[in-house]
């Protein structure tokens, strides 16, 4: 259980009591509603991480609500929006294992984020970690009632594949973007679970690009 969890519901625990006491229990039932509700909204459940070479993982629980080319500082990206309810554990995971090479704050508006526009307009945290021969960007985008981005790394942390990296509070989006050559494995629709779920394979030696090669449509050997 992630530690906010305490902060949140202990004080509305000690409320239930002090109204329990000064009135009844019934006027207490409230309190003690939500104060379990925000134990349950902050669970951190253990994950199986794949092991399989050029796995990216899932950086949040959720449903895949779009999928759609980008582009990101002039390379072709594929791009996996993951809507997060808040029914879903909020605990964001690192999609690849590598070393945190950016991290990049950008405010903005609180757009609904299941709209596309969120993707560009709404708050968010813009993460890119390189390794395993590839570089992924993922965001943590704060949505309609998701005003608070936690992220605990720094630039130049080492990460895990799958390992806890921050959490997004009270619903809210994630977007990963995947390089042109990467395999997507998963399709709009389909529910995903944080640090367990693959997104899409990698190529673990992306090929380098030499001059006068042909070039697909988005640019890509």
């Amino acid at each position: 259980m992630v530690r906010d969890a305490y902060r949140y519901a202990l004080p509305l625990g000690a409320a239930a009591i002090l109204i329990g006491w000064l009135a009844s229990p019934g006027w207490a039932l409230p309190a003690v509603v939500v104060a379990l509700f925000l134990l349950w909204f902050f669970r951190d459940p253990e994950r199986v991480i794949p092991d399989a070479p050029g796995a990216l993982v899932s950086p949040a629980d959720g449903k895949v609500t779009h999928l759609s080319q980008t582009v990101e500082d002039g390379s072709p990206y594929h791009r996996i929006s993951i809507f997060l309810s808040v029914f879903d554990v909020h605990v964001n995971r690192s999609p690849i294992g590598g070393v945190i090479r950016e991290v990049r704050y950008k405010k903005g508006k609180f757009l609904n984020a299941m709209s596309v526009a969120s993707a560009e307009e709404n708050e968010q945290n813009i993460v890119t970690v390189e390794g395993e021969g590839q570089t992924v960007v993922f965001k943590q985008i704060a949505g309609l009632i998701a005003r608070r981005i936690v992220f605990i790394k720094q630039v130049n942390d080492r990460v895990e594949r799958g390992e806890r990296i921050g959490m997004i509070k009270f619903g809210s989006r994630v977007d990963v973007l995947v390089p042109g050559s990467g395999t997507i494995q998963v399709k709009v629709g389909d529910r995903v679970k944080g640090g367990s779920s693959v997104l899409a394979y990698l190529d673990s030696e992306p090929q380098l690009v030499l001059p006068g090669a042909a070039r697909n449509s988005q640019g890509v050997v």
